[in-house]
């Protein structure tokens, strides 16, 4: 599955693949708050009880937002593969 979004000029692609009770997102460009909803209505699509992580590899830019939002995510037992170091930084010096 492939899906873009498209808000204000700027464009998040989010990829899904997934095996035996494990689903992976990979999330590339830029992600701001506008995108939190889909992102949420995404993760609400997923069995209970699966495993779900966001690949973080190709993300450039994040603001506040998502960053309280993926904090929130991996409180919840989300994994957050290949986090980019200024967010993994941000997450843990809550400077959101």
């Amino acid at each position: 599955m492939g899906l873009a979004l498209h808000q204000n000029g700027n464009m998040l692609k989010i990829g899904k693949s997934g095996e035996q009770g494990r689903t992976s997102f990979a999330l590339s460009g830029r992600i701001e708050e506008q995108h939190v909803p889909e992102l949420l209505t995404l993760l609400a699509g997923e069995p209970e009880g699966s495993t779900i992580v966001f690949d973080l590899e190709e993300v450039r830019l994040v603001d506040r937002a998502v960053v309280r939002f993926l904090a929130d995510c991996e409180l919840r037992g989300i994994q957050l593969k290949n986090c980019p170091s200024y967010v993994r930084e941000w997450m843990e010096t809550g400077r959101l």
